[in-house]
């Protein structure tokens, strides 16, 4: 089965189509056309602001005239990560989107129902003529990912609505009241490097497999930071087998669970068993700690080349500490 001949039709028609436009975070404006002309196709009020919300106005049903108005609002932009190696480019690729079993899902990236399918979900209330409603506006405002640049952008009285519904939510049937916050930190230090030890080796430590998710709506169900699992290690690893940090990269957004880590980590010579030994006790003490959530959950240690340089120990040392 195709997404587009799931039920309710007209939604998952919508959501398929939103899958095949690609809507980054800041990076909506073909979304956002979309929209827009949506709306006009319907013969229906449609406006965009200078920020780039897009605003479609329904007339209510004969008979409904003087209830309240409502608003539906959704975002337009979605989390774009993808798992390492993958080959899309999330400014020029659709989603590759499909149905496996009783879900709707991705090949290797995130899926953009956070909000694309609250967006469908409005945009087929407007579609619809069997619905008995009041006056409706549907508003759907860009960047709330990475910013809430939509919603601080809105001009006021612009909306006419007397209850606004914002529709990116997660469990059908049930009202929220209230939002998830969040913190920003910058951080920044001179990356001192030095030489690497004659006789020392390269090694790729890997954390991989995990689910990651939103840090808002999925950060108290227990998943697994890769970050804090790598560098949980490296603290150990540094201390007692004089291991040496060249690279570290993990997680790709603000705003998501970092699924995978890596770091590039040099050895002396004769720990390298002990580095692999170490690295296979420590990936059973993440299993067992996370193995519920998280049964995809490897760390594994394979060698590479090695690099001219790592870094200073004071940085390394101040890098894992933050981290950890």
């Amino acid at each position: 089965m195709t997404i587009s001949e799931l039920e309710p039709k007209l939604l998952w028609e919508n959501f398929y189509k939103l899958t095949q436009i690609p809507r980054p975070s800041k990076k909506e404006q073909k979304a956002a056309k979309w929209i827009y002309d949506f709306g006009i196709s319907l013969g229906l009020e449609t406006l965009q602001d200078e920020t780039g919300n897009v605003l479609i106005r329904k007339p209510a049903s004969p008979g409904m005239e003087k209830a309240k108005t409502v608003t539906l609002q959704g975002h337009i932009d979605m989390v774009p990560q993808k798992n390492a190696g993958v080959a899309h480019d999330f400014e020029k690729d659709a989603i590759q989107a499909y149905v496996d079993g009783d879900w709707v899902t991705a090949k290797d990236t995130t899926l953009g129902a956070d909000n694309g399918i609250g967006v469908a979900a409005s945009l087929a209330v407007l579609q619809s003529d069997n619905l008995k409603h009041g006056p409706l506006e549907v508003l759907v405002t860009i960047d709330e990912e990475t910013g809430m640049t939509g919603a601080f952008g809105l001009k006021e009285g612009w909306l006419k609505g007397d209850i606004l519904l914002n529709l990116d939510s997660e469990d059908e049937g049930e009202l929220y009241v209230g939002c998830a916050g969040g913190v920003d930190v910058n951080a920044s230090f001179e990356n001192i490097q030095v030489p690497v030890s004659e006789g020392d080796l390269a090694f790729k430590l890997a954390v991989t497999g995990l689910k990651g998710g939103h840090s808002g709506l999925d950060i108290a169900i227990g998943r697994a930071n890769a970050n804090k699992l790598l560098f949980r290690f490296l603290k150990e690893a540094v201390e007692g087998l004089e291991v040496r940090l060249a690279s570290v990269e993990g997680g790709s957004l603000r705003n998501a669970i970092p699924r995978e880590a890596f770091a590039l980590v040099t050895i002396p010579a004769d720990l390298k068993e002990d580095l692999i030994q170490f690295v296979a006790e420590y990936e059973g003490i993440f299993k067992n700690e996370f193995g519920a959530v998280e049964p995809n959950l490897s760390f594994t240690c394979e060698s590479a080349d090695l690099p001219e340089t790592v870094m200073a120990e004071m940085v390394q040392d101040d890098l894992i500490n933050a981290v950890e």
